[in-house]
């Protein structure tokens, strides 16, 4: 969603600053599921990917992800015609975030890291919990963009 009308182009610098809102409040919004379901997530895994632990490196490490993701996201979605469209490339969005992001890359990076929570981790790690956790975060920033982009 932009704020540009029908048959203009919509230039990244246009949406970015929405995309880096909407992916903070979804990584916020996932963070409070991941505190739900598997707190030791947000405390450990995340954190350990940068050799770090604790709760304060885990929501900053994920906020900071969340707001990286949030622009691509912005970028991937500045041509959705409604916010149902957006709403649904969220969603998808949180599935491709889970199978690449959470399922594949993060437990071979944990591995690589030397995280003790890694050991024996299959990849891909498809647990459902975690696909909720993304598609939670995929509804939100689905959510939050074209809400930030109409102000």
């Amino acid at each position: 969603m932009s704020t540009a009308g029908p048959g203009e182009v919509v230039s990244f610098g246009d949406v970015w600053q929405e995309g880096i809102v909407a992916g903070v409040a979804g990584g916020a919004v996932m963070a409070v599921w991941l505190l739900l379901v598997n707190p030791r997530t947000l405390v450990g895994a995340i954190p350990g990917l940068y050799g770090l632990s604790g709760m304060g490196a885990g929501w900053a490490i994920h906020l900071t992800h969340g707001a990286l993701f949030g622009v691509v996201f912005a970028a991937l979605s500045s041509s959705a015609d409604s916010r149902s469209t957006t709403i649904g490339i969220g969603l998808g969005f949180g599935v491709v975030l889970w199978f690449i992001g959470a399922g594949t890359i993060m437990p071979i990076w944990l591995q690589s890291v030397g995280f003790p929570g890694a050991v024996g981790l299959s990849v891909p790690n498809l647990r459902p919990p975690i696909l909720v956790a993304h598609l939670v975060y995929g509804a939100v920033v689905g959510v939050a963009l074209p809400v930030l982009a109409d102000r």
